[in-house]
């Protein structure tokens, strides 16, 4: 047997080219990196150096690598009961998905229950069910940068076409409407003045039947769900100006529409709240989770739905199902870190709030220095900075990719200390820098970030 640990990062390499499929997301990359350890806010290469992560795997792990409560608890339930068919009970199912719905009867009021799944994909691919199943319609609404997963049906309602565009003909694929990118305006126009147009738009398309939306002599809609990230991920961490989900809301309520929010990436406190849609003072009719629901710890996602949706002579059994539904390990983890939530709740929501200030004002310092930052901003820990040409518009990918690069290769310096950065890209254009630390990243962490963006910006700018 061969001691992978002893393997050099070519050896690692070579057999990855050899032997792996290229149509994962490693081969972006036509070189790509390989770690050998984490901890915290940090991942390690086989040099040991420290890379300072911002990305912390697309959002999996809010709650720091390695976080040994967590794996502690992973490690008891491996010990304990590992296995299990998702046709038999066992005490922490129900317990997590105890501790969700009242979380969320906290917050909005509203009974409900929780359905679990593998993955954020399948989460949606449920909810998809879910919303068919009440409504007896497959017509769609979401959003322009949305993304909600790349199974078929999760496809369909994700906007960018080069996912679909290898797998034939998708009859189901969504009515997509703009997000409110106030800084690129789909419509030209500026956010302090439009009184969200975008909405008025959106809204138009119910005036007349021959509009093709809504029959006013049924009061029925060919689309009878609108699936919505709170703030776009994958789209760039674009966060909505205040009002506009309530403005949106109205609408969907006028006309019947349910109302789906999909929290994979900015729930878990994210953004300095359980959930993201708390900021926008608006009430789901079903949430989807995964990712940092488990800490990264094993796959587990769901969703939660209000009771008139989900009450079991509605959805009743079988109506969705995976062999690892409800996985004890991944089930463990997701209860400790709802342990977690509601222990420090009130010390996540204050922390978040002030180092998202700290480095939020280091961010607006770096865009006054260089002129190739269009834009910056977000909420909580989904930050963004907008790489742009020198004009402060023009989307500059080219930046966007050798930031990246650069930081990857583990020379940057702090302190006396070589150290690299770990960074994604996202937005319309690929030009967008997503920051998404660690909920538990230090402030001397948050100002190293700061300075090894800075050498970034003066060694690629």
């Amino acid at each position: 047997m061969i001691n992978s640990d002893l393997l050099s990062d070519e050896c690692i390499k070579e057999i990855d080219n050899e032997f792996c499929s290229f149509g994962d997301t490693v081969h972006y990359s036509s070189n790509p990196k390989v770690f050998a350890g984490c901890e915290g806010s940090f991942m390690y290469d086989s040099n040991d150096t420290p890379y300072l992560d911002l990305q912390m795997w697309y959002a999996s792990c809010n709650f720091g690598y390695k976080n040994k409560r967590i794996i502690n608890a992973v490690l008891e339930q491996i010990e304990t009961l590992p296995q299990i068919t998702p046709k038999f009970l066992y005490n922490y199912k129900p317990l997590l998905a105890e501790k969700i719905a009242k979380a969320n009867l906290k917050r909005f009021g509203e009974k409900g229950r929780v359905h679990f799944n593998v993955g954020g994909a399948q989460a949606t691919e449920d909810a998809i069910k879910l919303a068919r199943n009440y409504t007896k319609r497959n017509g769609m609404f979401a959003f322009m940068g949305g993304y909600h997963g790349r199974t078929i049906g999760a496809s369909c309602v994700t906007s960018s076409f080069r996912y679909r565009e290898r797998y034939g003909h998708f009859g189901d694929r969504a009515n997509f409407v703009p997000f409110p990118y106030c800084f690129r305006c789909h419509y030209g126009k500026k956010c302090e003045s439009c009184d969200f147009y975008c909405v008025k738009q959106f809204a138009k398309n119910f005036e007349s039947e021959y509009n093709s939306f809504y029959d006013k002599a049924t009061g029925e809609s060919e689309f009878k769900a609108f699936i919505a990230e709170p703030c776009l991920g994958t789209g760039g961490y674009i966060n909505p100006p205040k009002g506009y989900f309530k403005a949106l809301k109205q609408v969907l309520d006028d006309f019947g529409i349910m109302f789906i929010v999909d929290e994979i990436q900015m729930g878990m406190f994210r953004t300095g709240k359980l959930w993201a849609i708390e900021h926008y003072g608006v009430t789901p009719d079903v949430i989807t989770f995964a990712k940092s629901i488990t800490n990264g710890m094993n796959p587990l996602s769901g969703f939660w739905a209000k009771e008139k949706f989900i009450a079991p002579n509605v959805f009743p059994p079988g109506s969705a199902h995976s062999t690892y539904a409800s996985n004890p390990i991944g089930v463990r983890a997701g209860y400790e870190v709802m342990s977690i939530v509601e222990e420090e709740e009130s010390m996540l929501s204050s922390s978040i709030a002030r180092k998202s200030n700290m480095f939020l004002n280091g961010l607006y310092e770096l865009k006054r220095k260089y002129k190739c930052i269009g834009d910056v901003g977000g909420i909580g820990f989904a930050l963004r900075i907008e790489l742009t040409e020198n004009d402060g518009f023009t989307p500059n990918k080219r930046l966007c990719d050798l930031m990246q690069e650069e930081g990857l290769k583990g020379n940057l310096s702090y302190n006396g200390k070589k150290y690299g950065l770990v960074l994604n890209n996202g937005g319309f254009y690929k030009n967008i820098i997503t920051l998404v630390p660690s909920l538990y990243i230090t402030d001397e962490e948050i100002n190293m970030a700061l300075e090894l963006l800075n050498q970034l910006f003066e060694r690629c700018s």
